[in-house]
């Protein structure tokens, strides 16, 4: 149990890379099997970190070098709830990929691996630098998923991918190198205890370090106006990738949460809250443009990206309110909106392959196979997506509307969510007619048939929804807790600085 924090960095890499060398690298079959037994195992070592964080934060110094000098990964409980759902979508995405996706290279399953490793990375990390690594490595293994496949499409989208993220690492290093400058340290603990201790003179160095973070963690989670890149890129990535991209930006909503609620939070002195003006009108925003683009969509694969930017510009809402205080309900609301808009994205491609050259476009086409199994599918997925009773996304969207009990609040967040929430609900029901009903009756239906491994992980995704409505009241107790740890446990803070004053005490000793 003392080295379980390390294990869902460790094992997936180790697997990717065994995985690149003989005689592994020319055995498909053998490299399936291997990552699906890494993604379950992943899945057992979560659920031990979920439970543990339930007990107590564990810190885990890499080489037993003690914050705030040495490498540190710490789980609380809302990294273990962020790697819960990494590992589940992981897991559906990767056993969708069997068959077809994965035969088309034979670095799929390392590739997949590295960026699972990355975001298991930055959710567990304990400092800022080590969150710039572990971005980079689930962006360079992105870089390459994306244009998995070939095609014009993916290397055009590519392209822009790279030259926008390649922008932002660069900003990061700025920003993380003003912050070194200015406060000696990048652990954010060791940040947190010390921001409001600034001098005057300091202040404007580290804020303007930290509107530089802000700047980066809205590129990477998509919201307004540095979203532009989203839709692009997650309509060209293949089904499987494009599912694990679905917890792609919330990395950059969990470093927005982490940093802007742990080491600017209340506690900030000078600098408490300073980025909140900045976001509640961006996520607001957010919302309206998503929602105005998944109802212009042309095709489900575009509609269900710009419900990711939707679930973004949501998640924010729900951290600005009453200054984080319902942020519980954006937990909620995070699992729920990952595992669905997952779960669109890999239905949008069975449609896809079902109907010839129309793909999943919003056009009349020919039927497609299993219709009737294909359509209960996707209206599951939209009745969450939308919000409609009984599922999650209903419970969660109410939860939200609830959360906002200052008129100033609602004036803003009900128009915006139930606005939304139309335009989603209009979205998909044209998109169901046309797949489902309006076909051309003089083709006949000559599509791929189902794999039972595509099913069952659409089913998976689907049934998360349903599960977190039976054990809301659960998961609402879990999500309190985490984000109580979100705000920086002072007793974790004072443990790290204890630590930290032995280990210079010993050095000056010696």
């Amino acid at each position: 149990m003392t080295h379980l924090p390390i294990l869902p960095i460790l094992l997936p890499s180790l697997a990717g890379t065994l995985m690149l060398l003989p005689p592994l690298s020319k055995r498909p079959n053998a490299q399936r099997w291997i990552t699906w037994t890494v993604l379950v195992v992943l899945m057992g070592i979560v659920a031990g970190l979920v439970l543990s964080a339930q007990r107590q934060t564990t810190i885990y110094a890499l080489g037993g070098w003690q914050p705030p000098f040495g490498i540190v990964l710490v789980v609380d409980r809302f990294a273990a709830l962020l790697l819960a759902v990494t590992a589940i979508l992981a897991f559906c995405a990767g056993i969708y990929s069997a068959g077809r996706e994965d035969r088309q290279s034979a670095l799929f399953y390392p590739l997949f691996l590295f960026q699972v490793t990355g975001i298991n990375g930055a959710f567990l990390t304990g400092d800022l630098f080590n969150l710039f690594v572990f971005f980079e490595i689930l962006l360079i293994a992105s870089y390459a998923l994306l244009i998995h496949g070939g095609g014009s499409a993916q290397t055009k989208a590519g392209f822009h991918y790279v030259t926008v993220n390649l922008v932002g690492s660069a900003l990061f290093l700025v920003a993380l190198g003003t912050l070194y400058g200015t406060m000696g340290s990048l652990n954010m603990a060791d940040l947190s205890a010390n921001v409001g201790l600034l001098l005057p003179e300091d202040q404007i160095l580290v804020k303007t370090g930290g509107l530089l973070l802000l700047l980066v963690f809205s590129l990477k989670s998509a919201l307004l106006p540095l979203h532009f890149w989203l839709p692009k890129t997650y309509t060209a990535a293949s089904a499987s990738v494009v599912a694990l991209f679905a917890v792609m930006t919330k990395v950059g909503v969990y470093s927005i949460f982490r940093v802007f609620g742990g080491i600017f939070g209340g506690n900030a002195g000078a600098l408490a809250n300073f980025a909140i003006p900045w976001i509640w009108p961006l996520a607001i925003a957010t919302i309206a443009l998503g929602s105005v683009g998944v109802y212009a969509a042309t095709s489900l694969r575009l509609a269900t990206a710009n419900m990711v930017i939707v679930s973004v510009g949501t998640l924010l809402i729900t951290f600005v309110m009453e200054g984080g205080q319902f942020l519980r309900v954006g937990f909620y609301y995070l699992l729920h909106s990952t595992a669905v808009t997952g779960a669109l994205f890999l239905i949008a491609d069975q449609v896809g392959i079902q109907r010839g050259v129309a793909v999943d476009r919003f056009v009349k086409a020919r039927p497609v196979t299993h219709a009737a199994f294909l359509s209960g599918l996707f209206l599951i997925a939209a009745i969450a997506a939308v919000g409609l009773p009984p599922l999650s996304g209903f419970i969660g969207k109410v939860l939200i509307l609830h959360s906002a009990s200052r008129f100033a609040e609602q004036v803003w967040v009900w128009p915006a969510l139930l606005t939304s929430s139309l335009l989603i609900m209009i979205a998909f029901s044209r998109a169901g007619s046309t797949f489902f009903w309006h076909v051309s009756a003089k083709e006949a239906v000559v599509g791929l048939k189902v794999r039972f491994t595509q099913i069952a992980a659409i089913f998976i995704l689907l049934s998360t929804a349903a599960l977190m409505t039976v054990f809301a009241d659960a998961i609402l107790t879990y999500s309190h807790g985490a984000a109580g740890d979100l705000r920086q446990d002072p007793t974790i803070i004072e443990h790290q600085h204890e630590t930290s004053r032995s280990r210079v005490h010993g050095v000056q000793e010696s």
